[in-house]
């Protein structure tokens, strides 16, 4: 059985659909999440990097990124968009890397913002991952990070769907995620003609994150490992380690990611 998603080559695939109007919404993500409207002066480590489109925004909006991520693939696609985007900038780094080694944090300093959507819950040791990201902040710093929500008997069902999907071959998997694309699509489909709109801006326009419906899919039905946390346990987990809680936006007791803002104490 294998042990990971590709979600690098995922990624490589989404970067495709990188345009100006999909990097303005991550753009516009970003200063929601962060609660800041720029960003210049301030060191952005970007953990678990995927296709790079939030280090690029967080590059435009002034920062000085550094990002990593554990898949290869995830590297190459990240350093692909900046070749097209930022060529050649002093200013925005990229390498692999493993949130959970001990060494390869130490080498990473501290930074001002530190930013993990929906990473963290893919390492093979979520608890671990979140101590990781701990030690990252610079007191004082941001922490901007998103879980995936656990629900009591959902959360098992996904984890053997995710778990079957990485241990079938790849034409019998692309099957799988093409059934589930063409389900959520008909779905949503129905639900936007309901509300006046028409279901193909859903497929052909940015969505609040920039991404887009097809690789999300994807990446969710895929996205092996996994693990879910409550929200309430994530904060208490950050809270014991000094940290504030700024902001939280939880998906209402669905699937999907609750997104943390929390600031690292200054002692």
């Amino acid at each position: 059985m294998a042990e990971r998603f590709a979600f690098g080559r995922n990624w490589r695939s989404f970067l495709e659909h990188v345009d100006e109007t999909r990097i303005a919404a991550a753009e516009d993500s970003l200063r929601r999440l962060l609660r800041l409207d720029d960003l210049t002066g301030l060191s952005f480590l970007d953990v678990g990097c995927g296709s790079g489109l939030f280090s690029l925004a967080a590059r435009r909006l002034g920062a000085t990124v550094r990002a990593f991520d554990y898949d290869a693939d995830s590297v190459t696609a990240a350093t692909e968009l900046k070749r097209r985007f930022r060529p050649d900038d002093p200013d925005w780094s990229i390498e692999r890397g493993d949130v959970l080694d001990p060494e390869f944090r130490a080498g990473l300093g501290r930074a001002d913002v530190v930013y993990s959507w929906g990473v963290l819950h893919h390492t093979g040791d979520l608890s671990g991952a979140l101590a990781g990201v701990a030690e990252l902040v610079q007191p004082g710093g941001r922490l901007c990070i998103a879980i995936y929500n656990h629900q009591p008997f959902l959360t098992g069902y996904w984890r053997r769907v995710k778990r079957l999907y990485v241990a079938l071959p790849r034409p019998l998997a692309f099957l799988v995620s093409g059934a589930y694309f063409l389900f959520t699509s008909s779905v949503l489909g129905v639900l936007d003609l309901a509300r006046g709109r028409d279901p193909r801006d859903r497929h052909r326009q940015a969505g609040p994150r920039g991404m887009n419906h097809y690789h999300d899919v994807v990446d969710w039905v895929g996205g092996w490992p996994f693990e879910a946390a409550r929200p309430e346990d994530v904060f208490r987990f950050y809270r014991d380690r000094g940290f504030t809680l700024l902001e939280l936006k939880t998906c209402g007791g669905r699937h999907g990611c609750n997104e943390f803002l929390l600031r690292r104490g200054d002692a």
